[in-house]
């Protein structure tokens, strides 16, 4: 895949976009230029006393709004046009979602496997000084976050490191997808593929667009396939079980497995743990590697691993009537025009994969407002609802018991407060990116970036070419 220029391809996806809306090339040039590119390099001293070279980015694309916001990937695939790539998609993605921040993406160029924890915690730290050196990253100023190859406790040595340098009171906002004991919020781990669940519910429920597809609204009863078990994939194929689909193909890093019958997500995980793999999971076909299960047969293809999954080599060959991209650029221009032209429905990336940053967004309001969501409130909701029920009870023959107090009058806390805000926002934005699909004839990947590009466009004419 390494013909392919993420950039380029983002750009592209762009640049129809903006057939579309109003601005003139300067402004249009302005909002797609990525206004700060750091590249960084910096020695670490391994276990056995080696010194190696470590390389990394960060990417400012759009200070229309700070800070900017994006996450950290630790992978060998990891260079400068990657991370300008995604910190471009990040823009459009926050524009889309209303999410207040600019676009921004890190990267560390290593294969995690290959370090150890003590490693890893000094290539975190040392990073995270070096972006610290520069003025990219602080609450005010640039915002990383969790991405493929690094978790909450990447975040946690990140906040820790920045701490040592700063002692501002909002400094817990420098960083989200942080630990819940230093600052983190409760959903963050799944927003992502929760927001992915949440985008499909709500493009599925559209009865025109689903009878063009031959297939009935709703999410039960439909096949799909994912590729890619980690954090993303796996919460996203967790939420469509539990709403009544069924997984019928998987790939990961060793391969990929198909059953016309099903693959049960949870025994499947087991399995995983056990092996280090899912090639030879009971009852299952092996295919021949971990992108033919993109081709297999089913309702729903939901590729969540890296980009440049799909393109113009095996485009033909998709037979899911629906793509949700849970990952960001799975798919090149050349396969979307092919499978667009197919009829099949492709729900981008750049609005498909916003639930992080806007669970992202909530994390960084808790830690600069100090208080837990749901913290003012919840006690009140309770105490609320169980004067009603009391009230219920004295003017009925009904009788509730402990246990139906609890459920019924339970208030909403910080799990419940995020996940609502979560679906209000990735519902919010479907409806309005579908809206402008059909009113400007195109397909939903142009309308979410008309969507992106009016927002921003309207924002940099009124900074002004001097903001």
């Amino acid at each position: 895949m390494s013909n392919y220029k993420f950039y380029e391809q983002v750009n592209k996806a762009f640049d129809r976009a903006a057939k579309y809306t109003r601005f003139e090339k300067g402004l249009l040039d302005q909002i797609k230029a990525c206004n700060a590119v750091l590249r960084i390099a910096f020695p670490l001293e391994r276990d056995d006393g080696r010194i190696e070279v470590i390389h990394g980015w960060r990417v400012q694309h759009s200070h229309h709004k700070l800070p900017t916001k994006g996450g950290i990937r630790y992978s060998l695939s990891v260079n400068e046009d990657e991370t300008m790539a995604l910190a471009s998609l990040m823009t459009y993605k926050c524009a889309v979602v209303d999410v207040p921040f600019g676009g921004a993406k890190g990267g560390v160029k290593i294969n995690k496997s290959d370090y150890s924890d003590a490693e890893l915690e000094r290539i975190t730290r040392r990073y995270t000084f070096e972006l610290y050196k520069k003025n990219f990253i602080g609450p005010a100023m640039d915002v990383p976050a969790t991405d493929y190859g690094t978790s909450a406790r990447e975040m946690g040595w990140i906040l820790d490191t920045y701490r040592q340098f700063s002692s501002e009171l909002d400094a817990d906002g420098c960083v989200t997808g942080k630990p819940i004991s230093q600052g983190g919020i409760r959903g963050r781990t799944e927003a992502t593929g929760r927001g992915v669940f949440l985008g499909l519910e709500e493009a599925v429920s559209k009865k025109e667009s689903m009878k063009s597809l031959g297939l009935e609204t709703g999410i039960e009863g439909k096949t799909f396939v994912v590729q890619g078990l980690g954090n993303v994939g796996y919460h996203a194929a967790n939420n469509l079980v539990n709403a009544g689909a069924l997984m019928v193909g998987v790939a990961e890093m060793d391969g990929s497995i198909y059953s016309k019958k099903g693959i049960d997500l949870d025994k499947l995980m087991e399995y995983r743990k056990e092996t280090g793999g899912i090639i030879g999971f009971p009852d299952t076909i092996t295919l021949k590697s971990n992108t033919d299960v993109l081709e297999a047969q089913c309702d729903i293809l939901v590729p969540a691993a890296l980009e440049n999954q799909i393109t113009e080599k095996n485009a033909n060959k998709i037979k899911a009537k629906i793509i949700a991209e849970a990952a960001n650029g799975p798919t090149t221009t050349e396969a979307h025009d092919i499978i667009k032209k197919r009829g099949a429905l492709i729900i981008p990336d750049s609005y498909l994969n916003a639930g992080g940053v806007t669970v992202s967004y909530f994390e960084w309001l808790k830690n600069i407002q100090h208080v837990r969501f749901g913290r003012m409130g919840k006690r009140f909701e309770e105490d609320s609802f169980k004067k009603i029920l009391r009230v219920i009870e004295t003017v009925s023959d009904r009788k509730f018991t402990e246990k139906e107090f609890s459920v019924l009058a339970k208030g909403a806390g910080e799990a419940e407060l995020v996940d609502s805000g979560l679906k209000d926002t990735m519902i919010n934005s479907y409806n309005e990116i579908n809206e402008l699909r059909y009113k400007n004839n195109v397909d939903l990947r142009t309308a979410t970036l008309i969507n992106a590009i009016n927002k921003l466009g309207d924002i940099y004419e009124q900074m002004g070419i001097f903001p």
